[in-house]
């Protein structure tokens, strides 16, 4: 047991020297100490590591062989890929830690479940996608695992499968509106010239028609409760409730706009911005807390190998496959000037298409970013980042391969092939067709708009 507790010490302080070089950029080699440090981590966690993760990691292995052999500027663009992501998931781990231990995400959770079957569904729908702006992945959990207790509690009925829908959709439109989600921040990060305000004035407004829809495609409840019950109702009320949610919502706004701040002020990278962000309030709300309480711990990175293996992972993958691609097409790649419209309105089906077969989003927005970016015009550059982004949020609400789709499945026990295609088919076509028209839309007004601004 002392070996165990001493390796998961030793894995959680390899993981914080990983975020110390992912955040630190000014460094020599930053990304290349990232990546290394990162990967050590995965393997001492081999264990720990899902089949899906052991699958990415033995690949990460294959690709640095072969790229070694024959060609390193592959190795190099995986490399520059990874420890971007790096950075931010650590980043965006030990904020979700350091506030997953808040009473107040406890009286927010209970609050969600109240109402009459409309406005429950929608508090649980907005809630999960506010909750995921810096809890990520972690919301689901939290709500999920209330909707597992009343599952087993009362039974399987349309109400629990309600709040089920409303969750998998709210976590689904975090990476369409959150300015911290990894959607957002690697999409900024691979089309450089793509401002994070201008992509995320169309996503928002998306994300937020996105989840209202979703009243329309629910099962119709006949209890007639005006909430759910739980196993342990809380004793607040409403106006304890309503601090709650002001306090975290004031909070996640202010990370938001330190990383605008970072980006647009200091002049650091967007996914740079982010991780300092998110650092930084960590380390604002455990000094508090050490204030206020006298005692204050960092958060446990030890069992993070899972993402850091999925999603660091998935972007080497993709760093390494949008490099290759490129040099396959040539320099002198590019399309026909009628073929970028077409090529907006497919996007979104691509991250769809390719998270039913398993593909991680990331992936496919690096190779997708990496391959594209350079060559797609820059008056309608927002078309392609809003494709990426929306097209990820259908993705991983409406695909069983997701992390919060089998989050959920953990949770409450609903399948997660039933929640992506039993529950979500209907629903992800609608807004993935409405995607695509938007982004070629903009592709086709590109022209218009630059004539009149």
């Amino acid at each position: 047991m002392m070996a165990a507790f001493t390796l998961s010490q030793f894995r959680s302080g390899i993981a914080y020297l990983a975020l110390f070089f992912g955040a630190s950029v000014f460094l020599p080699a930053s990304a290349a100490i990232t990546v290394i440090l990162a990967c050590a981590a995965i393997f001492l966690g081999w264990g720990l590591l899902r089949p899906v993760a052991r699958t990415i990691a033995t690949l990460i292995l294959i690709v640095t062989v072969l790229a070694l052999a024959f060609d390193p500027r592959v190795l190099g663009s995986a490399m520059q890929s990874m420890a971007g992501i790096v950075g931010l998931i650590l980043s965006v781990m030990v904020l979700s830690g350091v506030l997953g231990t808040s009473k107040d995400l406890e009286v927010i959770s209970r609050s969600l479940f109240r109402g009459q079957s409309s406005s429950r569904y929608m508090g649980l729908s907005f809630g999960t996608g506010i909750l995921a702006i810096p809890l990520n992945f972690g919301s689901v959990g939290l709500v999920a695992s209330m909707i597992g207790a009343r599952v087993k509690l009362s039974g399987d009925d349309a109400a629990s499968r309600n709040a089920a829908r409303a969750v998998i959709r709210g976590f689904g439109a975090s990476p369409m509106g959150s300015p911290l989600s990894v959607a957002v921040v690697m999409t900024v990060t691979l089309l450089p010239g793509l401002a994070s305000w201008s992509l995320l004035a169309w996503s928002i407004p998306f994300a937020v028609i996105y989840l209202m829809m979703g009243i329309w495609f629910r099962e119709k409840e006949t209890s007639g409760k005006d909430s759910i019950e739980m196993v342990e109702s809380g004793s607040e009320d409403a106006a304890e409730a309503l601090g709650a949610w002001a306090r975290f919502i004031g909070l996640a706004l202010f990370v938001s706009l330190e990383a605008f701040a970072f980006n647009t002020w200091a002049g650091l990278r967007y996914s740079q911005a982010v991780t300092i962000s998110c650092l930084t309030v960590a380390a604002l709300c455990l000094l508090v807390r050490r204030v206020s309480t006298g005692t204050a711990r960092l958060p446990t990175l030890a069992n993070v190998v899972n993402e850091l293996a999925i999603m660091g992972g998935a972007s080497f993958l993709g760093g390494a496959l949008a490099v290759t691609a490129l040099n396959s097409l040539g320099d002198d790649f590019a399309l026909s000037a009628g073929a970028y419209s077409l090529a907006a309105c497919c996007i979104p089906w691509v991250f769809y298409l390719g998270g039913m077969v398993a593909v991680n989003p990331i992936v496919t927005a690096t190779v997708i970013g990496g391959v594209m970016g350079p060559i797609w015009p820059q008056a309608s550059l927002v078309a392609l980042g809003l494709g990426m982004v929306t097209g990820w949020g259908i993705t991983i609400a409406g695909t069983p391969y997701s992390a919060n789709a089998l989050l959920l499945e953990r949770f409450t026990g609903y399948h997660a092939r039933i929640a992506a295609y039993g529950w979500n088919l209907k629903y992800s076509f609608l807004f993935l067709g409405l995607s695509g028209g938007l982004c070629a839309a903009l592709v086709l007004a590109a022209p218009i708009l630059g004539q009149t601004s």
